[in-house]
C-alpha cells in the first residue's frame, strides 16, 4: 500500500478512459463558519470529480460537511461561512470566484437541485402549474439573449478558422454561416407554433370528455365548459393541426352548446349537445392523431432547397469547418507548448525564492496561459480557464498574509493576556484564535496550481494527434445549431405550459392536466417530491444534487423516487451528486461513494469497494447501522457524539468513537492509503506497521449474504 500526505488536502482521481468527461471538479475545498464562540471548520480539505452521466454519493452523519459542499457548489452558503480555500471548477469557471450574475446563469438550468423536504421547496399558496412554469417564462428573454450572443461568437470564431483554410472561399462562407443561422430560427419558430397549437387541441379535446361526463350523469350546467372548449379550438387552427376548413364546424358545433340551454335544461334532454360534442372530440382526435412534421426539412424546402443541395450544403460547410479546425488547433498547440515552457520557468523560480520571487513574473505567466486557450473548445479546459484567476487570489492572499498575520498575531496575544489574568480572578473567558492566512499554504498551493496545468499541457501536446478532428466539428457544428435554434425558443405561456405537463408525465403524475390546477397541499409527500424534481428538470441541467431527497418519505416512496431518479438519469445522461446519512438508500444507484467525517472524505471508491471491501472503521459503523430484512440480531449504534469542529481533534476525528483506535489515532491524522486505484482510505490500520483488525462481524456476514444473493441473481440471470 502507497501513503499519501494528507494534510493540504486529499486529491481523488478517477480511473479515466479517454472518453471521460469531467463535469465538475473540487480541490482541497475548505469551508468555516464565524460564530460567538469561534470559528466552525465544516469542511476541511476535500477533493471529488464528477463524470459526464455518473452518479456520486456522500455519505456521512449530519454535520459531516455533506450539505455545505452541495451549497458551495450552488452558490448559496449562508452570510457567516468563510471559504478558505479550495476550487469548484465547471466549465471553465471557478463557482467559489464568479459573481451572482454569472451563477443566474448556471443555478437552475446547468445546475439543479432537489432539496430533503418538498413541501418548503414549493410555494403553498401558488398553483403547481405556475411553479412549474414560472422559472420558464422569467428565464426565457434571457437565453435567447444569451443564445443570440453566443452563435455570434461561435460562428465568428468558426468563420475566421474556414476562412484561415480557404480564403477563396471567404465570401462565401460567411453566407453559408448565415443561411445556416436562418433556417434553424425559422425551423424551431415553427415547431413551437406547432407544440402550442396540439397542446390546445388537448386541452379541447380534454374538456369535450369532461362535457360527455356531466351529460352522461345529468349534472351539465354550467357554459364556462363550453366557453373553454370554444377558446382551445381557436387557439388550435394551425396548418398541421387543424386547418381552417376543418374548424368552421368544429366553430359551429361549439356555437350551439350555448344555444337554447334553458329549454334543454327544463326537459333534461342534451341529446342534441352530447351530439355536438362528439362530433368536436372525433375531430380534435383526428387532429391530434396527424404525424409530426419535419419543421428543418420544411424550412429547408421552403428555402428552395432540394435534398441532395441540403446534404450537399452541410457536407461542404462540415468540410471547411474541419479544415479551419485542424488548422487552428496546430496553432493552439504551439501556444500550449509556449505556456508550458513559462509554466516551467515560474515553477524554478517559486522553488527558488518563493511567492516574492514569483509576483514580478506572473502577469507574463498568466498571458502565455490565456492565450493558449481555444475559444471554440466545447469541454473547457478547466485548468486552464482557471488558472490566471487562481493565481491572482493566491498572490493576493500572500500580499494580505505579510500585511495582517503579524498584526492579527499580536491582537490575539493582548487578548489572551487579559484572558489569563481574568481566569486568575476567577473569571472564565475565551479567546477564539486569530483567522490569519496560512503562508505555507498559499504557497504550496501555487506551486500547486502552476505544476498541475504543466503537467496537464505536457499530457494534452502529447496526444494532440489522437484526437478525432471530424467528431469534433461535428460536436462544434451541432452546438452552433443549438445556439441558433435557442435565439428563436421563445417561451410563451402555451410552450411552457405544454413543456410543465410533459415534465409531469415524466416523473411519473398520473392526470397531469388536472395535477397542474391543484395546490401542494392536494399532493402526498412523495407526489409533491416529484413535482421538486420536475421543477429541476425543467432547464435540461447538466448536474443534479439530491440533498437527502428521501428522508421525509416513506420507505416505499423512498424506492419509487429512487427508481425515478435513476430512470431519469439514464434518459437524460445526467451527472448526480447524492447526498445521504443512509448507506443503503445508494446501494444500487450510486457509481463512486465519498464517505464523510468530521468535514473530510475518510473513504472513497466505487460503489463494490465500499459494500464489498470497507476499509475504514467509520465505513464499518454505517454498515452495521444500516437496517436490511436479513438481519435479526439487534443493530449496532456508533458511539459518542461527532466532534465539536470550533477545536477539531488532533489526530484522527473519529478515533474517541473508534473502537479500533490506537494511540497514534489520537496524536496524528492518518495519511490516505491506497487500496486499489479507485479506492482509498484515510486510517491508521491500513498502515503496514500497524496489527491486522478484521472488520466486525455484522459486516462481515452483511458482505457474506449480499455477495451470496449476487451470485444467486446472477444464476437466475
Amino acid at each position: 500500500m502507497m501513503a499519501e500526505n494528507n494534510t493540504k488536502g486529499i486529491a481523488v482521481q478517477a480511473q479515466e478512459s479517454p472518453q471521460t468527461e469531467k463535469k465538475l471538479q473540487v480541490h482541497n475545498l475548505r469551508i468555516s463558519f464565524r460564530t460567538s464562540a469561534g470559528k466552525v471548520q465544516a469542511v476541511r480539505g476535500i477533493s471529488f470529480d464528477l463524470q459526464k452521466g455518473e452518479t456520486l454519493a456522500i455519505v456521512g452523519e449530519s454535520g459531516s460537511g455533506k450539505s455545505v459542499t452541495s451549497k458551495a457548489i450552488l452558490g448559496i452558503q449562508a452570510g457567516n461561512a468563510i471559504t478558505e480555500e479550495g476550487e469548484i471548477l465547471y466549465n471553465g469557471m471557478d463557482l467559489l470566484k464568479i459573481g451572482e450574475d454569472d451563477f443566474y446563469h448556471l443555478r437552475g438550468d446547468k445546475l439543479a437541485m432537489i432539496f430533503q423536504d418538498p413541501l418548503s421547496s414549493l410555494n403553498p399558496i401558488m398553483r403547481i402549474g405556475k411553479q412549474l412554469t414560472e422559472a420558464m417564462l422569467l428565464k426565457s428573454k434571457a437565453r435567447r439573449k444569451a443564445s443570440r450572443k453566443e452563435f455570434g461568437t461561435w460562428m465568428g470564431i468558426l468563420t475566421k478558422r474556414m476562412e484561415t483554410a480557404a480564403p477563396e472561399k471567404s465570401a462565401e462562407l460567411k453566407r453559408q454561416a448565415d443561411h445556416l443561422k436562418q433556417l434553424e430560427k425559422k425551423s424551431v419558430k415553427k415547431e413551437q407554433a406547432y407544440q402550442a397549437a396540439r397542446s390546445c387541441a388537448e386541452e379541447a379535446e380534454e374538456e369535450c370528455e369532461n362535457i360527455l361526463y356531466l351529460i352522461e350523469k345529468k349534472a351539465w350546467k354550467d357554459l364556462s365548459d363550453a366557453a373553454k372548449v370554444r377558446d382551445f379550438t381557436k387557439h388550435a387552427i394551425h396548418p398541421d393541426v387543424l386547418t381552417e376548413e376543418e374548424y368552421k364546424p368544429v366553430r359551429e358545433r361549439v356555437e350551439s352548446l350555448t344555444r337554447g340551454l334553458r329549454a334543454r335544461q327544463k326537459k333534461n334532454d342534451f341529446s342534441e349537445t352530447a351530439e355536438s360534442v362528439r362530433m368536436i372530440s372525433e375531430r380534435l382526435k383526428t387532429a391530434l392523431e396527424k404525424e409530426k412534421p419535419d419543421y428543418l426539412e420544411q424550412t429547408w424546402k421552403e428555402a428552395g432547397h432540394s435534398e441532395s443541395l441540403e446534404e450537399g450544403f452541410m457536407k461542404e460547410f462540415k468540410e471547411y469547418a474541419e479544415a479551419g479546425i485542424r488548422v487552428s488547433d496546430r496553432k493552439f498547440t504551439q501556444y500550449r507548448q509556449k505556456a508550458a515552457e513559462e509554466l516551467g520557468k515560474g515553477l524554478e523560480t517559486l522553488k527558488a525564492g518563493g511567492p516574492d520571487a514569483l509576483l514580478p513574473e506572473l502577469n507574463r505567466i498568466c498571458k502565455a496561459v490565456d492565450d493558449s486557450i481555444d475559444p471554440v473548445e466545447l469541454v473547457k479546459d478547466s485548468m486552464a480557464c482557471t488558472f490566471t484567476g487562481n493565481m491572482k487570489y493566491l498572490s493576493a492572499r500572500w500580499r494580505e498574509g505579510l500585511r495582517s498575520n503579524d498584526r492579527k498575531e499580536k491582537k490575539y496575544q493582548r487578548e489572551k493576556a487579559r484572558a489569563e489574568k481574568r481566569a486568575a480572578r476567577g473569571k472564565a473567558w475565551t479567546v477564539p484564535a486569530p483567522t490569519v492566512i496560512d503562508l505555507d499554504t498559499v504557497s504550496s498551493n501555487m506551486e500547486r496550481v502552476i505544476s498541475g496545468l504543466k503537467e496537464h499541457y505536457e499530457e494534452r501536446i502529447a496526444a494532440e494527434g489522437t484526437e478525432d478532428k471530424a467528431r469534433k466539428t461535428e460536436l462544434v457544428i451541432r452546438n452552433i445549431e443549438e445556439k441558433a435554434a435557442g435565439m428563436a425558443a421563445r417561451m410563451d405561456k402555451w410552450t411552457a405550459r405544454n413543456k410543465a405537463l410533459k415534465l409531469m408525465e415524466e416523473v411519473g403524475i398520473s392526470e397531469p392536466r388536472v395535477r397542474y390546477r391543484q395546490y401542494p397541499f392536494e399532493f402526498s409527500g412523495g407526489m409533491r417530491q416529484r413535482i421538486v424534481i420536475a421543477i429541476a428538470l425543467a432547464a435540461d441541467p447538466d448536474i443534479l444534487i439530491c440533498d437527502e431527497p428521501t428522508t421525509a418519505l416513506d420507505v416505499t416512496i423512498q424506492a419509487q423516487i429512487l427508481e425515478l431518479i435513476n430512470r431519469l438519469k439514464e434518459k437524460r445522461n445526467l451527472s448526480i451528486i447524492f447526498i445521504t446519512h443512509d448507506l443503503g438508500v445508494v446501494a444500487n444507484m450510486a457509481d463512486r461513494i465519498a464517505v464523510m467525517y468530521a468535514g473530510k472524505i475518510v473513504e472513497y471508491g466505487t460503489s463494490e469497494e465500499i459494500f464489498y471491501a470497507p476499509a475504514h472503521p467509520y465505513t464499518w459503523a454505517l454498515l452495521s447501522s444500516m437496517p436490511d430484512l436479513d438481519t435479526k440480531e439487534k443493530l449496532e449504534a456508533i458511539p459518542g457524539t461527532p466532534p465539536n469542529m470550533i477545536y477539531p481533534p488532533k489526530g484522527d476525528a473519529f478515533a474517541e468513537r473508534n473502537r479500533y483506535a490506537m494511540e497514534i489515532d489520537f496524536e496524528e491524522e492518518p495519511p490516505v492509503f491506497q487500496v486499489s486505484e479507485t479506492h482509498w482510505a484515510a486510517t491508521w490500520l491500513l498502515h503496514p506497521d500497524a496489527p491486522k483488525v478484521d472488520p466486525p462481524a455484522a459486516v462481515t456476514e452483511r458482505i457474506r449474504k449480499m455477495k451470496a444473493r449476487t451470485a444467486e441473481v446472477s444464476g437466475i440471470e
